[in-house]
């Protein structure tokens, strides 16, 4: 299987080189050439393993890895998750799921794909003989999440790029704490889309990324985005028949891509009736969703951090089958979205999607109406999920980060303090962290001064 650009103007490639070379020469997005139909597959799978399930999913796509190696590095990717079932999925009431994503190393729902994509990264190394080099900008989860994937791995070096300030404290511990020799965290004076728009600034210097061997940790990686349509699969599966036939996945989400795997996996034949895209106050796909206009507005910081973007990197996916797979289309659209800050849609079908907007006064009185009502405590992201849920569907709500992650906002909100021991050690360990401003050629330079 190959794997072209959404702008149309890369070469494609087999599933290893579009992993490693994680966004297009040509600023694009990489995909599959088709999307496999896997109705008659789904079926037998229903017993799996959440391993297992995730191997006979992505061997579908891994077409150039042997059997056993990808059987190997998948089942190494899911033995470091502290629940058996990886992704459990608890029933709160008879309309009411809530999927635990949280149970990875870093106890967030990046864990799911980035350490497969640690491992895939790994292998590639031990394969060619060659360093790798990982670069990616994060809003709080995935640069915790993409580190613990690449800690001490030989032959690589990963340089993370997040807002100073503006994660949260043990999300930034999580990050600078590692006492990694591969790991650099950058603290960048700014927003989150300061940052992304930086590292693509950085990967479309093909010189650069050549000579530096770069390669793309975010979201924008095809790994990530299909590693993540297994837990969609494997909760639509454990839940009863009459409950799939009228679910509706609850995905809190800033950059697009979570709620974009589960979309994918609708495309591929599995019968999922729908999806709400779940914003914080930052709510730009909010507005899009329910308006059509796609329009840049400022950062607000928020209870939320891992949704404060304002630039879903993602959508340019949903765009690409949106505009009937053109990529003309696609290099207009972003290219005028680029130059103006807007785009309106008059012509993308939104019919899979419903959308709701969470503000932060609204975040504690959430937790604690959850609390009160269920007994269960959940994390300020998966809160705004909970704001609106359809009193005519089947409701799975994707609880996309521990509680323990932000005890200041659970102690306020429920006057309960959530521990975890891993986040507990990192308070004992010094913060290593360099700060840089937004600009691209002082980053480029720190990231050549300390590739391997």
């Amino acid at each position: 299987m190959k794997y072209v650009s959404t702008r149309g103007q890369a070469q494609p490639l087999g599933f290893s080189a579009a992993v490693a070379t994680g966004l297009a020469p040509d600023g694009g997005l990489f995909l599959p050439e088709s999307l496999s139909d896997i109705s008659a597959l789904w079926p037998k799978w229903s017993g799996l393993s959440y391993a297992e399930l995730c191997f006979e999913f992505m061997r579908i796509f891994a077409t150039d890895i042997p059997t056993d190696i990808l059987r190997a590095i998948v089942a190494r990717s899911y033995n470091k998750f502290d629940h058996p079932d990886i992704a459990p999925l608890v029933q709160l009431d008879d309309r009411t799921y809530v999927l635990e994503l949280f149970h990875g190393p870093t106890l967030a729902f990046k864990d799911f794909a980035l350490q497969l994509l640690g491992n895939l990264y790994e292998n590639q190394c031990a394969l060619s003989g060659e360093s790798i080099n990982v670069l990616g900008a994060t809003s709080g989860d995935t640069g915790a999440a993409a580190i613990h994937a690449l800690l001490g791995k030989p032959g690589t070096a990963i340089f993370i790029l997040y807002p100073d300030g503006r994660v949260s404290p043990l999300q930034e511990r999580q990050m600078t704490c590692t006492g990694a020799d591969n790991v650099y965290a950058m603290a960048i004076e700014g927003s989150f889309d300061d940052a992304q728009a930086a590292l693509k600034e950085i990967f479309s210097d093909q010189r650069f990324r050549t000579t530096q061997r770069l390669s793309a940790v975010n979201s924008i990686n095809l790994a990530r985005i299909l590693a993540q349509c297994v837990y969609y699969l494997y909760a639509w599966l454990r839940l009863p028949d009459a409950a799939r036939a009228e679910v509706e996945f609850v995905v809190p989400t800033g950059n697009f891509g979570n709620v974009l795997a589960g979309w994918l996996l609708q495309q591929m034949g599995v019968p999922i009736p729908g999806f709400k895209i779940a914003t914080n106050q930052n709510d730009i796909l909010y507005r899009l969703f329910t308006t059509g206009e796609y329009r840049v507005a400022e950062v607000q910081p928020s209870l939320a951090p891992s949704m404060d973007i304002q630039v879903a990197s993602n959508f340019e996916r949903f765009l690409y089958y949106s505009l009937g797979q053109d990529p003309a289309r696609v290099r207009s659209t972003m290219g005028n979205f680029k130059h103006t800050g807007v785009q309106v849609f008059t012509d993308f079908n939104r019919d899979n999607f419903t959308a709701s907007r969470c503000a932060d006064s609204e975040i504690a009185g959430i937790i604690q109406r959850i609390h009160g009502q269920f007994g269960y405590v959940v994390d300020p992201h998966t809160a705004c999920a909970f704001k609106e849920l359809s009193p005519d569907r089947v409701s799975v709500v994707l609880a996309t980060a521990s509680p323990a992650k932000f005890p200041d906002t659970i102690q306020q909100a429920i006057g309960i303090n959530p521990i975890h021991p891993s986040l507990e050690l990192l308070k004992t360990r010094p913060i290593v962290k360099h700060r840089l401003k937004a600009d691209t050629a002082g980053i480029a330079k720190f990231v050549a001064d300390h590739a391997v």
